[in-house]
């Protein structure tokens, strides 16, 4: 790859990625063991801050990602509160749910859509596939090795199966896989947040590390959940718009 690709790709990762992994360092440590030992009520700074980000990208983004932004909001509240308060799968500092946490989702959800579609990332899109591909590869496997995070390397390899027919959504998973693998040992290393060592810590089998490195995998009910309730309102715009995309393919 030339200079000047690596060059823009990098623009097009820090103008969205690395903007999103900032916010998230500072956000999450106002709510980290660190704060909450020093400062009151650290969590409800935590939440102000996230909220007046998710108000600013709202208020900037077209309407459909303004509706995509909604419904990830609503379902990251249904599913925090199935995955953490009724499966015990994960669990937060407080042992409650943060407001932070559902627009959180959705800012990660836009974030990774953004950078798919940054014209630099297009351009380079297959070659980004399959960096990011073995990237997920060795941060799994390392994983399972240091940590025996089987739970993880087990939700890995399901990612990359269930994308191997999927090349439209490629991309956008595996980016989407990488920044939540950041954003979990941000959290976890903060103590926001903490996994047992085994699966919803009722499966001895698949032993899991803090955090377990495929959990990405969950954001595929995200993006499905919200793509399902925008084509629920918007059903004649989205047959057109697989009737235009079939006729591309066709060519």
């Amino acid at each position: 790859m030339k200079i000047k690709n690596a060059v823009s790709l990098f623009v097009a990762f820090c103008k969205t990625i690395g903007y999103l992994t900032l916010l998230m360092v500072v956000v999450l440590f106002l709510d980290s063991n660190y704060i909450s030992v020093r400062l009151d009520n650290a969590q409800h700074y935590a939440t102000f801050g996230m909220l007046i980000t998710f108000a600013v990208l709202f208020y900037k983004a077209p309407a459909r990602i303004r509706e995509l932004m909604l419904y990830a909001v609503i379902i990251g509240v249904i599913g925090e509160h199935l995955f953490s308060l009724g499966l015990k799968m994960y669990s937060y500092r407080l042992g409650n749910v943060p407001l932070y946490v559902p627009p959180g989702h959705a800012i990660v959800y836009i974030t990774a859509i953004y950078f798919c579609k940054k014209a630099s990332v297009k351009q380079h899109r297959k070659s980004l596939e399959n960096y990011f591909a073995i990237f997920i590869i060795i941060y799994a496997t390392l994983f399972l090795l240091l940590a025996n995070d089987v739970f993880g390397f087990t939700m890995s390899l399901l990612v990359l199966y269930l994308l191997r027919k999927h090349p439209r959504e490629r991309l956008f998973f595996y980016s989407m896989y990488i920044v939540v693998a950041f954003l979990e040992i941000i959290g976890t290393n903060y103590g926001c947040w903490v996994w047992p060592n085994t699966a919803y810590g009722i499966f001895p089998f698949l032993k899991s590390a803090n955090p377990p490195s495929g959990i990405s995998l969950f954001y595929f009910t995200l993006d499905l959940g919200c793509l399902w309730l925008y084509k629920c309102r918007h059903k004649i715009a989205w047959n057109r718009m697989k009737h235009i995309r079939t006729l591309k393919e066709k060519r």
